[in-house]
């Protein structure tokens, strides 16, 4: 199925009912509709494809903030992002029923469906969007071949996987994906209200875990179209039944592993399903191929709980799109030594070894029992709590020291 095929202006078609493009991209999440925005509005042709004409309301990233704001501002999305999800300035820190401090900085609420549906109303041209699924790639240094389960087929010059953690297409290609932790972290969403639908007292609340045994990182409430989103991470067995408690009697569970947590909320309802989501941290191996490229979690998995996925993934869309596609469409091929070069950007780099060493100290910071670690876990909340302290009798100080300290 081909999206308003009558109006494929953007996209070449051969006698043989081939379409020809510049780049195709394989995969309508996240990642692969802002690329395909980003190169479209560029002026490239581009084809997005994914099996699905409308995402599913999957628990993914649900909201953006700091850097992710900024890289959103330079691909100049910001305002449409701005339309459709909820802002918030203030994030209440507690633990232990303590403040911690308040982290200040505009952030925004909104689920991942909608996120992606913002994301393809981006691209420019509708009809190249192609509702269908990639059966086989073949690729080379020069032209890319899809053949789709219509029985269509593609060609183009560059091919962009961000199929996320679906790894089929990929195995075809000799790609493979390498598991560093298995089951690394479990993640649960849902939505939270009080029986008046009043609003809570604060705009949104992180509660961080208060015994490593529990295995709780922390729980992040924030506001979103819906209500309030609460998202909970945590680094224990996906097996253990306190899984089923949380997905069953969400709230008495809740509450049990963060007392603290109640005279915050007072007395709240879910009032949607809980979903939850476990995720390993990988890596793929054998991906320098010609004429292809993987971004987002085709190329590396995250730790929810570091909230560095979405950076990443922001990082691989603006590089890629803006910097190499472009000069690589100026000449002839596409062989190894342009993809290369994406691999090896500086950026890109750092934002990858950044999200790694996040999961682990994020894992190491909420249950180690080494003696190390409890101390550092004593002292990192403890310096948040002073520095806190210290703002609130010098407002600005801290901000001012921390810009000295750059300049």
């Amino acid at each position: 199925m081909i999206v308003n095929e009558s109006e494929m202006d953007s996209i070449a078609a051969t006698a043989s009912g081939t379409l020809v493009t510049d780049i195709a991209i394989v995969g309508g999440g996240l990642a692969g509709s802002l690329a395909a925005a980003v190169l479209a509005r560029a002026g490239h042709r581009v084809v997005l494809i994914d099996k699905r004409a409308v995402h599913p309301a999957e628990f993914r990233v649900e909201k953006i903030a700091g850097q992710q704001l900024n890289i959103l501002r330079r691909l100049g999305f910001i305002r449409e992002l701005e339309a459709v999800a909820c802002s918030y300035d203030r994030v209440l820190n507690i633990r232990e029923g303590k403040v911690v401090d308040v982290s200040v900085g505009r952030a925004y609420g909104i689920p991942y469906a909608d996120l992606v549906a913002m994301a393809r109303r981006l691209i420019p041209d509708r009809s190249s969007f192609i509702v269908d699924q990639v059966s086989a790639v073949t690729c080379s240094d020069d032209v890319q071949h899809l053949l789709l389960a219509s029985g269509k087929r593609v060609t183009a010059r560059l091919v962009i996987l961000a199929t996320g953690m679906a790894g089929v297409l990929g195995y075809g290609l000799g790609i493979t994906r390498r598991v560093l932790a298995e089951r690394h972290s479990v993640s649960f969403g849902f939505t939270i209200a009080r029986p008046d639908h009043s609003p809570f007292e604060f705009e949104a609340l992180t509660c961080y875990g208060e015994r490593t045994a529990d295995g709780v990182d922390y729980l992040s409430l924030f506001p979103v179209p819906a209500g309030m989103r609460a998202n909970l991470f945590m680094f224990r067995d996906p097996t253990d039944p306190i899984m089923r408690e949380l997905r069953r009697e969400t709230k008495s569970t809740l509450l049990r592993l963060m007392p603290g947590l109640q005279p915050y909320l007072g007395d709240f309802r879910v009032i949607d399903p809980v979903q939850n989501w476990v995720m390993d941290l990988s890596v793929v191996e054998g991906h320098l191929q010609p004429g292809v490229v993987l971004i987002g979690d085709a190329f590396q998995t995250n730790c929810p709980a570091a909230g560095t996925g979405v950076s990443r993934l922001l990082v691989d869309v603006e590089r890629l799109c803006t910097e190499y596609v472009p000069r690589w469409l100026e000449t002839d091929g596409m062989g190894n030594e342009k993809i290369s070069q994406f691999y090896s950007d500086r950026d890109k780099i750092a934002a990858d070894q950044l999200s790694l060493s996040m999961a682990r100290f994020r894992q190491a910071l909420t249950s180690s029992n080494d003696i190390r670690w409890n101390v550092r876990r004593r002292f990192h909340f403890m310096r948040r709590n002073i520095t806190h302290r210290v703002d609130r009798i010098q407002p600005g100080w801290i901000a001012r020291v921390r810009g000295a300290l750059r300049a």
